[in-house]
């Protein structure tokens, strides 16, 4: 029944901030045993509590971009359209681990409890999903930013709410939002935050965000007002951790034995054999 997401709500998750990726955090790889982390002092966002929508959404996405490591859990869900009309949700969990300028690990289980992992180090791209012992990996040197704009618009890839990641987030939610308003001040699981409601020209959003010195979101759920049926995407963020111990090990992969290296579903499209470009005018399908 689980059916792949509309193409247009596909391009709406990467354009604003959308990931399909894989790997295992059971499978350890890491040869050489963790080395400590410095620690440092946890940011603190500076200035009195904002009350403008505006200033409560910038100081939250100035105070993401500017961390310099973090790890946090996400547990989403989507509403994927049936033939019939019907709706369902699946559901997915991630822990995301950022470490700039170069460490990105995501590892994913989705609701059918696969589980994959992706990893950046600075080099290279991997996307390792353990139950099939396949893994791609691309060279991609750059920088974090660099890497997650490669992955979607380029492999074309799922990243759910990728635009967190990014040091330029502060300005894509700006430059994206056409209105924004201040719904309330609530809370979450007992934590205070302040409930936002933005439109963009193909979403409508609603963020809720911690009170506070550490403005960091909370929840987020995003509606494709121009797709069949109008989905949503609703993540919930737990287990916010600014001072995790990480090191270069964990970003990098190593394959396990009996692992194969596949291709990127991207690269596989890009490439057209000699002599097949005029097969859809000879009347073959695709």
């Amino acid at each position: 029944m689980r059916n792949t997401l509309s193409t247009g709500m596909h391009t709406s998750l990467c354009l604003i901030t959308l990931a399909l990726l894989s790997g295992c955090a059971e499978n350890q790889v890491v040869t050489e045993a963790p080395k400590p982390a410095p620690q440092v002092a946890i940011p603190q966002a500076a200035g009195p509590e904002p009350t403008e929508a505006k200033d409560v959404l910038m100081r939250m996405a100035n105070y993401l971009a500017k961390l310099p490591k973090y790890t946090v859990n996400m547990h989403d869900s989507y509403d994927t359209l049936q033939a019939s009309g019907e709706k369902i949700e699946f559901a997915e969990t991630r822990k995301i681990t950022v470490s700039r300028p170069n460490g990105l690990r995501v590892e994913l289980e989705e609701s059918n409890a696969d589980k994959h992992v992706f990893l950046y180090d600075g080099k290279d791209m991997t996307v390792f999903n353990p139950s099939q012992k396949v893994y791609a990996q691309i060279p991609k040197p750059g920088g974090l930013d660099a890497a997650i704009v490669y992955l979607l618009k380029d492999l074309h890839m799922r990243l759910p709410l990728a635009a967190l990641l990014i040091s330029r987030f502060p300005a894509e939610i700006e430059s994206r939002t056409q209105a924004l308003a201040y719904v309330e001040k609530t809370a979450i699981h007992g934590v205070p935050c302040h409930h936002l409601a933005g439109r963009t020209d193909s979403v409508d959003y609603q963020v809720w965000i911690q009170e506070g010195t550490q403005p960091l979101p909370l929840r987020i759920v995003m509606t494709y007002k121009f797709a069949d049926g109008q989905p949503q995407f609703r993540a919930q963020f737990s287990d916010w951790n600014l001072q995790p111990e990480v090191n270069d090990a964990l970003f990098a992969f190593t394959p396990p034995e009996a692992t194969r290296k596949i291709a990127f579903a991207a690269q596989l499209d890009s490439f057209t054999p000699v002599g097949a470009g005029n097969s859809e005018q000879a009347g073959e399908k695709q």
